[in-house]
């Protein structure tokens, strides 16, 4: 795999909001037409927080650093991981799923946040995606709970990074 990884600009945000709109009706992605929008791809540029990995000039993947205080206030976190950061809207070409795009992603995703001072990192998984639940629990991640949100029942994966 020939492939770089890169700080989202404003150029991007065409080719990753068709991206997003892409996922739209895929299993167990809860995204619609009115999430993720230009206003989200906004709030993570804003952060320097979406990532894109381009192959060939094609944007093939993206990941975001997120901040959701209604997640970050789940009482199920482990308060010695503490700065602890959340990766979120990871997002594959269909046509270049499975090919280990959305790992290479998370792993660079939770590398970001190290380097940025976080210690901990934790993610929203739904509780029936077992394709995500073994990727997350390949990567280190453990389940510290469960939660009712956005209308999905989630696991609540976390782990030290």
């Amino acid at each position: 795999m020939n492939y770089e990884i890169m700080m989202a600009t404003e150029e991007d945000r065409e080719e990753i909001f068709a991206l997003y709109k892409m996922q739209i009706g895929r299993e167990f992605c809860p995204w619609t037409d009115d999430y993720p929008s230009h206003k989200t791809i906004d709030f993570d540029l804003a952060r320097d927080a979406l990532f894109v990995l381009k192959s060939d000039g094609v944007i093939k993947a993206t990941i975001a650093l997120d901040e959701d205080e209604n997640v970050n206030n789940l009482t199920c976190w482990d308060s010695s991981l503490e700065p602890e950061g959340e990766l979120s809207r990871i997002a594959v070409l269909p046509e270049e799923q499975n090919k280990g795009y959305g790992r290479i992603m998370m792993k660079f995703g939770m590398e970001e946040l190290k380097r940025r001072g976080y210690k901990g990192i934790h993610i929203l998984v739904n509780k029936h995606n077992a394709k995500a639940i073994q990727c997350y629990s390949v990567l280190g991640f453990n389940v510290v709970g469960e939660c009712f949100m956005y209308e999905e029942d989630f696991l609540c994966y976390e782990r030290a990074l």
